[in-house]
Formats: C-alpha cells, structure tokens, sequence
C-alpha cells in the first residue's frame, strides 16, 4: 500500500477527531460543518467545533429551558432565543469558570477567537434562512492590545545555531543524545531561521520534497496549497549533511518518505521540534520564550530588513492577508522612518 502523504494523515486523523466532537455537539451543527468544508482547513473545523461546543455547555448550565434536555437535542430554533446580552454575559464567564472540578480561563485572544466562531457560526445558519436574527454581529469584538513580537537578534541566531552544533552548555545525559542528533537538529534548526517555514510544514516534509539543484523545498501551506520556498548555502550545507545520514536509516512503516526522523526512526511531530527548540534556546537566553514559530518571526525580520518589502515577506511567510504581515513589522516600519528624519539637512550646522 503507497504511504499517505503527511498533510493527507493529518487530515484523516483531524475528520475522525472533528467527526467524535459532533456527536457531543446538537444535531443540526453537523449541517454548519458540511457547508464550511469546502473553504476551511481541517484544524480549523476542529477549532470551531470546540469554541460552539463550549457556548452549547455554558447554555446547558446556565438556561433553565436548555438545562431539561440533552445538549445534542437542542433544536436549530434555540438560536433564535439567543439576545446580544445573553452572547456577552457568556463572553464575561469565558474569563474564567470551572468545569468537571478545572479551572479554564481565557485572555482577551481567547474570548476574541470563540466570539468569531460563534459569529461564523450564526452567520452560516441566518444566511441559509434557518434562523430569523443573528444576534452576534451586535456583540463588538473585544479591544486586543497588541503584544511584543519576540524574535532573536543577530547575535543570538549565531549563539543558538553554535549551541546546536557543539552541543557543549548541555547536560551530560542530553549530550549523549545529542551526539545522535546533532546533524538532524542542526539541519532543521538552520531550515526554520533560513526560510520561515512553520513547523507543521516542517515536519511534513519527505526527502522527496528537497530539491538540491534549484535549493528549493516544496510544502503544504495551512489551506492546502502546495508550494516552492527557496533556501541559502547555510541550510543547502546544513541539509545535505543531514541526507547523507538520512538515507542510512531504515525508517518504520508510516514513516518511510519522511525527511526528519526521531530516534525510534519515525516522523518526528510538532510537539518534538518544540521540545528540541526550547532545549536548545534556554541555553542562550532566559529572557526569551523561544518557540519554533518565534524562529519564523526572527526569519521574517531579517528578510524585511534587507529587502523593505512587505509583499515579499507577506508571500514567502505563506500570509494570506499582507495586512498580517505589515503588523508584526510595523514597528520596524517606524524605526525606518525616525531614521529618515535624521538624513536631510535644511541648514548646515
């Protein structure tokens, strides 16, 4: 049997997850997931199915009328008993509550993403004619502060990067798997700073995917888009170091094609780069939460800096919107501009 290509696994896997979450959910949601496959990834559905699912037990609990029956025998029509009022005193529980004895509690993020859902949500129903008001597009969004973009500097790249290779700040049990990993971790470390990739696209990738005569990759974007991002002499080293081990390895079933591969010779997973990443990072700075994705951010960054070019940015990121883009590196935009306040000069002095 041909091996499934990763983002086809991981699809399968998110339907039978989404497919175990609807039948917590009434029976008429399954109709509002049916009508948004087409135009969204399979996270996504999943997202959305855990925000309603969320909204359905705080109505379960806290309305008496829902309270006398069974949350998957709510009627498509309990939507239209739904005010505004009623949507933003579930947005002011959302801050914190308890369920089955732990406690949960949402940021001002949190409560922004379940208000979107629950508007995608009405919306999809209203526009079908399946309910007469949709009483979410009354509720404002919630003011979001923006937070600080953390990314490493020059210098830390460099650090985080001679960690990697050496391995010489890490423990003595750490350094006796790292002498394993080296060239793996190195390899994939040096391909997240050098192309911005995400780490799902990342460990999605098989040694086919790799195209050393054009220094090419090619990956999957959240959607399904298939793709070409082009990488430097540093990650073509850094890679062709690691293929040379790679194609040593006998890889399990389920993992034969896959470039990056774990010491039980399988796939490696997103929660595993994350591990390696933090690993290596603590090691250069404790000021910093480094994350794989704060390693696409630092790659964005650089790429912005030399080159001015949000539509650039925006396209090798895989943003959809350029406007996602122009604000992680708008405050780099206004550094640009305090500078150029500094280089014409009305008189000479």
């Amino acid at each position: 049997m041909k091996e499934k290509a990763y983002h086809e696994s991981v699809n399968i896997k998110n339907e039978m997850k989404l497919r175990k979450l609807l039948e917590e959910l009434p029976r008429f949601c399954r109709q509002f997931f049916i009508g948004i496959e087409p135009t969204t990834a399979s996270r996504t559905r999943i997202a959305y199915a855990y925000d309603i699912g969320c909204f359905f037990d705080y109505l379960h609990t806290v309305n008496p009328a829902c309270r006398k029956m069974e949350i998957t025998e709510f009627p498509v029509s309990v939507l239209d008993q739904i005010t505004p009022m009623d949507i933003e005193e579930y947005l002011f529980y959302l801050k914190y509550y308890e369920k089955d004895g732990v406690e949960h509690t949402n940021d001002e993020r949190g409560i922004k993403r379940k208000l979107a859902s629950l508007r995608t949500f009405f919306h999809y129903f209203y526009k079908n004619e399946m309910i007469q008001n949709d009483p979410s597009v009354k509720v404002d969004m919630p003011k979001i502060h923006d937070k600080t973009i953390v990314r490493l500097d020059v210098d830390e790249v460099a650090r985080l990067l001679d960690e990697v290779e050496s391995g010489d700040s890490l423990t003595e049990r750490q350094k006796k798997y790292h002498e394993k990993t080296k060239t793996r971790d190195l390899a994939m470390i040096t391909l997240l700073l050098g192309t911005g990739i995400r780490v799902s696209e990342c460990v999605g990738l098989d040694m086919n995917d790799v195209d050393f005569r054009n220094n090419g990759i090619k990956i999957h974007r959240k959607g399904g888009a298939e793709v070409v991002v082009y990488f430097g002499d540093e990650v073509r080293r850094a890679l062709m170091d690691y293929m040379v081990e790679r194609q040593k390895i006998t890889a399990e079933d389920g993992s034969i094609n896959a470039l990056f591969l774990s010491l039980q010779n399988k796939r490696m997973n997103v929660r595993s780069v994350e591990n390696l990443v933090k690993k290596y990072s603590s090691l250069i700075t404790t000021l910093k939460h480094i994350t794989p994705h704060k390693l696409r951010s630092t790659y964005g960054t650089s790429l912005y800096k030399e080159t001015g070019d949000i539509y650039l940015v925006a396209d090798v990121l895989g943003h959809k919107d350029v406007n996602t883009t122009r604000k992680h590196y708008a405050a780099m935009d206004d550094d640009s501009r305090r500078r150029a306040a500094r280089y014409v000069k009305l008189r000479e002095v």
